[in-house]
């Protein structure tokens, strides 16, 4: 029984892969926002980042202002417009506080341009090298699902706290870190038949294999339905789950998200911890919420998943839930929304062997969306 922490070395594990990309893990997160300096203040306060960076008036920028957060290896950006009009103007009135750039660590990001976009890609930015006093970066950045972009970053010449032109932003108040420690995996929603087109594209442009596949069967309750594939780069750091709506008797929450989010984007993003008991306690306390699923969930989980470490009780007051693979197993939580739109979310998990995404939890966990769709009468 494996019961250690997966970490994912820089060694090809999923020889699906053709890793003609190679990339060294997630750089940053960016989210356009409509206030990003009370974003950063809910981020440091209730999810226990710390202030990195800065860029804004004071840095000579005059249309937009972004904060820099990090724990461990989970960096965000939250940004917002300075002046009216403009694109993050208007990504904002059409999708809400939501996930505009996953940035990805690469060796070369000229290299990683070119080859994505000869594969298909359609370019959202040419390679470019943004400098200061610190160094230097190359840059590039390829289109995806909905507005979501991919940004290249090449930053092995570069010394300072985050990007050229950003500053570093001291504060005084830095609550404690709450053990999170990478991004796990990062959620996409597309539409209706969309799914095996973004799939195609990963495996096509970007050189990812599929590791798993479900379908409504798998994904599905007595009123809704949605189907799911997941794909990987060759290590494993990066993965990204495909999410599209299937046939149900009432709107999935896919459907819900597409409709307040006004069209594809990223769901939900799944953030790793070494211990989910002090992370969660630690979030509850400072006022995030989670999904709650039915304590009957504990009366057969462990005749389903077989032994852990840990004692059920705990799990079963902070309602974790538990799924074991060939691998081993894994401990996850879902929060609800974190914004006043019914779409972007954050799971925390920490795994205990398993690659897999929680399959058995899938029925009770979307029993416990409905019941919060229920609430929002757009079930």
């Amino acid at each position: 029984m494996a019961t250690a922490n997966t970490t994912y070395s820089g060694e090809k594990i999923f020889e699906g892969a053709q890793d003609f990309l190679p990339m060294n893990g997630t750089d940053y997160v960016e989210l356009y926002v409509g206030n990003a300096k009370q974003a950063a203040h809910y981020y440091k306060s209730a999810f226990g980042f710390q202030s990195v960076a800065y860029a804004g008036l004071e840095t000579g920028l005059k249309d937009r202002v972004s904060y820099v957060l990090q724990q461990d290896k989970i960096r965000l950006v939250l940004t917002s417009p300075l002046k009216e009009g403009g694109p993050i103007n208007e990504h904002i009135s059409k999708h809400g506080d939501g996930v505009k750039v996953i940035a990805l660590w690469v060796d070369d990001a000229t290299k990683a341009w070119e080859e994505t976009t000869k594969r298909g890609a359609e370019s959202c930015m040419e390679p470019h090298r943004e400098e200061d006093e610190h160094g230097y970066v190359v840059k590039s950045g390829i289109k995806t699902y909905g507005e979501t972009l991919h940004i290249f970053v090449e930053r092995s010449n570069y010394n300072g706290v985050f990007l050229p032109g950003f500053q570093k932003w001291d504060t005084d108040f830095n609550p404690p870190v709450v053990g999170l420690k990478y991004i796990d995996h990062m959620v996409g929603n597309v539409g209706w038949g969309e799914m095996n087109k973004w799939c195609e594209f990963y495996e096509k442009v970007m050189g990812f294999t599929q590791l798993v596949s479900f379908d409504d069967k798998d994904i599905s309750t007595d009123y809704t339905a949605l189907m799911s594939k997941v794909m990987s780069n060759g290590t494993g750091r990066i993965k990204f789950p495909i999410n599209e709506p299937a046939e149900g008797r009432r709107k999935s929450q896919i459907e819900e998200y597409i409709e307040f989010y006004n069209g594809a984007g990223v769901q939900h993003v799944a953030l790793a911890t070494d211990n989910i008991i002090e992370t969660i306690t630690a979030l509850r306390a400072r006022g995030v919420e989670f999904l709650k699923v039915p304590e009957v969930y504990y009366d057969d989980v462990l005749d389903r998943v077989g032994e852990i470490d840990e004692d059920l009780e705990p799990l079963k007051n902070l309602n974790i839930l538990i799924d074991r693979d060939d691998e081993g197993y894994l401990l996850q939580i879902f929060t609800k929304p974190v914004l006043d739109r019914p779409t972007m979310f954050f799971e925390i998990i920490q795994r205990k062997g398993a690659q897999s995404f929680g399959k058995g939890n899938f029925k009770a966990l979307f029993e416990a969306i409905e019941r919060e769709q229920e609430l929002r009468n757009t079930l």
